[in-house]
């Protein structure tokens, strides 16, 4: 048994998730699919959902900050968070386009230029080979003709990342979202919420991350904002929670279901098994989920991201890619170096905190953000 969180809550009271139902230590052992019993309970929210869910009440400060953000159109928004990608980036290759003849001098300039935009070695091999040919077949001369050059090459290498999810045809449509702690997962699972959302979805969270209570309350903070229904237990096995989510959402009609898992590196093989056992009891729940298993990924940690995509795939064969904080970083040229060597597609990029800084992948306004 499990209970859900709504906005609209009591006058002087707050909701609070509770799950009286006791935790399952063999999810996969969970009987057929029936309709679940929902059950509201009112109680004192816990201190940490305050400050969070408080968005109404916005400090100035933030109040401040957030209006210039909404006057700025995405392509604009796109440009300023990668600016220090494109600062490093343009810079460099500035000099290498002001004009002058094409030699092996050139690119040997080149080449240093995209290692140090963490495009990686293959990719970079690859762009530069690449870029060789264009400029043979057309007859370039001037350094100048580079850059189009260039930017051509680069939109042929990420440009089959570019593949929107399509939602439509399950209901409801499941998502997994994985990722190690610290990645951005739980906020882009808030900002997916908004998004679908807006789109005139219905949208149900399963606080999978049983290991740590802060993400549990921090996914219910996002389904109050986002007056989104959110599924969880104190403490209790992440399968049974994502186990119950399907069933509340097959019960209710929802059209999407977000399912938050716990956060682990790659290189802890036992927690990895433990996701394993959560993709295989969503299965249970609904024969044909997860419809779409994403891998949260922070562009800080520029190509390490490679290594996390090979182990997370290896493991539960992703089937997509977020890429947040790309405002942080002068590293976005790792998405070269993914489309390189696990070139699987990249949905959704972010940019910044705002809850509309997450939109779905465009690997032209990428480039363009990235050299203008």
């Amino acid at each position: 048994m499990f209970s859900f969180f709504k906005k609209k809550p009591k006058p002087a009271e707050t909701p609070q998730i509770e799950s009286p139902a006791p935790a399952q230590s063999a999810p996969e052992a969970i009987p057929p699919a029936v309709e679940p019993q929902i059950e509201t309970t009112i109680a004192a929210a816990p201190a940490p959902i305050e400050p969070v869910s408080a968005a109404p009440a916005a400090t100035p400060a933030a109040a401040v900050e957030a209006a210039p953000l909404k006057k700025m159109s995405w392509t604009e928004r796109l440009k300023a968070g990668l600016a220090k990608t494109r600062d490093k980036l343009g810079k460099q290759l500035a000099g290498l386009f002001g004009g002058g003849k094409i030699d092996e001098e050139l690119y040997e300039e080149l080449e240093t230029v995209l290692l140090t935009a963490d495009m990686g070695m293959d990719a970079t091999v690859h762009l530069l080979q690449d870029v060789r040919e264009r400029v043979s077949l057309k007859g370039l001369k001037d350094s100048s003709e580079l850059k189009g050059a260039l930017k051509d090459s680069l939109q042929d290498l990420i440009g089959p990342l570019q593949m929107p999810l399509n939602v439509e045809g399950k209901k409801p449509f499941v998502i997994m979202m994985t990722g190690v702690n610290g990645a951005g997962k739980t906020t882009s699972i808030g900002k997916l919420a908004k998004y679908y959302q807006s789109q005139g979805k219905s949208v149900l969270l399963a606080a999978g991350d049983t290991f740590r209570a802060a993400a549990r309350e921090q996914l219910i903070a996002w389904g109050e904002r986002n007056n989104v229904t959110v599924i969880a237990q104190q403490g209790g096995d992440s399968a049974a929670v994502c186990y119950d989510a399907i069933q509340a959402a097959i019960a209710r009609g929802i059209d999407i279901v977000l399912a938050d898992t716990a956060g682990r590196l790659p290189t802890q093989l036992h927690l990895m098994e433990e996701i394993k056992k959560v993709k295989r009891v969503i299965q249970k729940a609904l024969p044909d989920a997860p419809h779409e298993v994403v891998l949260v990924l922070d562009a800080n940690i520029g190509q390490n991201t490679v290594n996390q995509v090979k182990a997370f795939d290896d493991a539960l064969g992703l089937t997509g890619l977020i890429l947040t904080k790309l405002d942080g970083t002068a590293k976005g040229g790792v998405i070269a170096a993914i489309a390189k060597q696990r070139p699987i597609p990249l949905r959704f990029i972010g940019v910044g905190e705002s809850i509309d800084d997450l939109r779905p992948f465009d690997s032209r306004d990428y480039i363009d953000a990235l050299f203008e």
